[in-house]
């Protein structure tokens, strides 16, 4: 049985992945740590992680930037290995979480669905086949209208991914709207759309000469992401002090 403590217990995805523990039988929740708690959980809910005086065998952080910090200090305190998801984290606080990743095991990716990792992990043989043969490499991604930023977090690591297979050679083009010139070889176009209450919808297209092949993902509900989060706290509750990433969960 693996135990845990969840990082931002009443957010929306602190709710989600309490809902998903209660329904399976080789993980608990034993605590929660929250700000803003109505009492309302079956679980001890502290104001934060500081507070907390229960023990487990990992943590599961969705939370806010500004409560990484005390987070990974207490994580190194108590030798707690997380599972990191909060996003928007500054360049301080990335080089802060490889500084706690050379003490305690740390997981963080962009994107916790299991799909998606297992996507990356398939552009990287695709792009391995398709580049050298001249195909040309688009990323369109979907999301709902309140997501501010663009293009997405997911859509850029399904980038690196493809990237990385070469050389890191390739141009990232968010904007073509100010250019007149043909589609330069080495570069990866995105495009952004934002609509309504779309959850999350990745399409990586390699377009050749007479034929278009497209990887695409589709997440209907944030569910995804908690359950990959919890497929994360299982593996990363044995693992010595490092940095590790979904890739490592899906092996």
């Amino acid at each position: 049985m693996t135990e845990v403590i969840m990082h931002g217990c009443n957010g929306k995805m602190g709710q989600i992945i309490a809902g998903l523990i209660a329904a399976d039988d080789e993980i608990t929740l034993v605590a929660g740590v929250d700000a803003y708690d109505e009492g309302k959980n079956p679980f001890p809910v502290f104001k934060s992680i500081g507070e907390c005086n229960v023990k487990a065998d990992v943590i599961i952080d969705f939370s806010a930037a500004p409560a990484v910090d005390g987070l990974l200090d207490y994580c190194v305190q108590e030798q707690v290995p997380c599972v990191l998801c909060t996003t928007g984290l500054s360049p301080e606080q990335l080089k802060k979480v490889e500084e706690a990743s050379k003490k305690v095991a740390i997981l963080k990716s962009a994107n916790m669905s299991l799909g998606i990792n297992t996507l990356m992990k398939l552009l990287k043989e695709a792009t391995a086949i398709f580049a050298p043969a001249g195909f040309d490499i688009e990323i369109v991604e979907k999301h709902h209208k309140l997501k501010v930023d663009a293009p997405s977090g997911t859509a850029l690591a399904l980038g690196d991914s493809v990237n990385e297979v070469l050389n890191n050679e390739y141009e990232y083009v968010y904007d073509r709207s100010q250019r007149r010139e043909k589609r330069p070889k080495k570069e990866i176009g995105f495009s952004a759309v934002r609509g309504g209450t779309i959850v999350g919808d990745h399409d990586v297209i390699f377009a050749g000469e007479d034929e278009v092949i497209t990887f695409s993902h589709t997440a209907y509900s944030k569910a995804v992401f908690g359950k990959g989060a919890i497929q994360a706290a299982k593996f990363l509750k044995s693992q010595p002090a490092g940095l590790y990433n979904m890739s490592h969960v899906i092996g």
